[in-house]
């Protein structure tokens, strides 16, 4: 019989070794506690983060392996590349976080953590006032066509969840992240689970015992939170 270790709301307690996870369901750690601000930076500062489901309690991951993007060297096809290079779409950074969030809360239920509750959405929108969660918008005009969202600590950037509205509008998200990130020297986009879409983009399985160890240094630097407005990255590079 397996018990799972269980947090308590309102107590800072110590995660379990994410080496210590489950194998089915494929890295499942914890359950319960809160999502504080300090709760969720400690998260992911340990390589963990926070996925339910309605009616579940906060159930806390660290899959094995582990999906990520070196930023440097996302897949862009020449197709999207051209369309990209043509379709009048702009980027900003940190000027609709909250319509990006919800964007992503409105995603099909049936896909795999694109049920975001109005306690994770506050809770983020927290982490984004303390200048720790950023998104990246997508515009055709003033139309907001597609976004990504995700938590940044120290040289580490933990993707979240991302959104089209209009067919592209996602992957020119990631894409335009991940020249962001790399601009700003972030070698790492945490992608937490393999898809087919995300293999397609680029993305590559990475052991946890790996992960583990990235995560350790690169949350090691130090880096000041705050908001990314100014910043401008391209699609395309």
């Amino acid at each position: 019989m397996i018990v799972l270790p269980r947090l308590h709301a309102g107590m800072l307690e110590p995660f379990p070794n994410p080496r210590r996870a489950l194998s089915e369901p494929n890295g499942l750690l914890a359950f319960d506690g809160d999502l504080s601000p300090e709760r969720l930076l400690d998260a992911y500062r340990h390589g963990i983060f926070p996925w339910f489901n309605e009616g579940e309690p906060i159930l806390w991951w660290s899959p094995d392996p582990r999906c990520v993007f070196h930023t440097n060297a996302p897949h862009v096809s020449r197709r999207t590349r051209q369309f990209l290079s043509n379709c009048g779409w702009t980027v900003s950074v940190d000027h609709a976080f909250d319509r990006v969030i919800r964007g992503c809360a409105g995603k099909r239920v049936k896909e795999r953590g694109t049920w975001i509750s109005s306690e994770m959405m506050q809770a983020y929108e927290t982490l984004h006032q303390r200048g720790y969660a950023h998104s990246v918008e997508i515009w055709n005009g003033d139309q907001l066509v597609g976004g990504i969202y995700g938590v940044a600590t120290g040289k580490l950037f933990c993707g979240e969840s991302m959104f089209s509205a209009v067919s592209g509008g996602s992957k020119a998200a990631l894409i335009a992240l991940c020249a962001l990130l790399a601009e700003r020297g972030y070698p790492l986009l945490d992608a937490q689970v393999t898809n087919p879409h995300l293999v397609s983009m680029g993305a590559v399985e990475m052991p946890r015992e790996v992960f583990l160890a990235r995560v350790e240094a690169l949350v090691a630097i130090e880096v000041a939170p705050g908001h990314w407005r100014d910043a401008r990255p391209s699609f395309l590079t």
